[in-house]
């Protein structure tokens, strides 16, 4: 990259140390707040799904209010703190991650009007994603990338593929429909797609099934095609995976937060920025 090095002047040391804390997985404490994290994160989502059971919540359910409280408080913390510790804050707070971190807090405060919402905290266990950077798993996240890419490049055609899946469940559900009686189940024709759905994929419910002998025929044939549709996806993906192949580290940009850089990269591929610390 031809990007010159931006000046880092004026950005206090506090905040590098801050952002090394939050953001990076390649230094011993920065693994540990991590571990830290994601061992609340649990505990949250674990308090939760506890305090949903009826008699659970009726005997303790203060302690539970207390405890997610706690857990709200320090993730609160948590986002500030990485807002405050980069250059440009905007890239991370309308990036992925920035979105579920802020996420992860936003249902207990609505909770506080709408108790129904309380139960959406669960969505911090996507927060869990990070755990390939805490454990610094590198080759996990250059595999992630490498099917990331194979799935963009392959794209068009698991459209395609999708397009014909869905005109194949749309046929046959209405062959269905005109085939079999409404007492076996085929009341309608978006009853009978969803039958076809069903069987094409080999789950078999059995809530909807044929009696008529042409009926058991064709849905017969309509089995052994799911066996053949399902290698379809797995094939075109396992041939762009072949193509794709990319080494990547854990470093986090001091300016966007973004990670996921080439192991040589000195500069960030996304902003420009350079990526070492000073």
């Amino acid at each position: 990259m031809t990007a010159k090095r931006k000046d880092t002047a004026g950005f206090p040391p506090w905040r590098k140390k801050l952002h090394e804390l939050v953001f990076e997985a390649d230094t011993p404490l920065g693994k540990i707040f991590d571990v830290v994290l994601f061992t609340l994160i649990i505990l949250s989502v674990l308090t939760v799904m506890i305090e949903s059971v009826e008699s659970v919540k009726t005997n303790y359910g203060i302690y539970f209010y207390a405890l997610e409280t706690i857990f709200t408080i320090f993730f609160s913390f948590e986002y500030i703190a990485r807002i405050v510790s980069l250059k440009k804050p905007k890239g991370y707070v309308l990036s992925f991650y920035g979105l579920i971190d802020l996420l992860a807090i936003l249902p207990y405060f609505i909770s506080l009007f709408l108790p129904v919402s309380h139960s959406l905290v669960g969505i911090r266990t996507l927060r869990l994603i990070r755990i390939f950077r805490v454990l610094k798993l590198a080759q996990f996240l250059t595999e992630a990338a490498t099917l990331q890419r194979a799935l963009l490049a392959s794209r068009a055609k698991i459209t395609v593929f999708l397009v014909s899946v869905l005109s194949i469940v749309t046929i046959t559900g209405s062959v269905m429909y005109m085939i079999e009686p409404p007492e076996a189940g085929f009341t309608s024709i978006p009853q009978s797609i969803y039958w076809s759905i069903v069987t094409l994929t080999t789950v078999g419910y059995g809530d909807i099934a044929p009696v008529t002998v042409l009926g058991k025929f064709f849905a017969s044939f309509i089995m052994i095609i799911g066996y053949a549709i399902i290698a379809v996806p797995t094939g075109i993906v396992t041939a762009e995976l072949t193509k794709n192949s990319v080494h990547l580290n854990t470093r986090a940009c001091l300016s966007c937060s973004k990670d996921g850089h080439d192991e040589d990269a000195t500069y960030c591929r996304f902003c420009g920025e350079h990526l070492e610390l000073e």
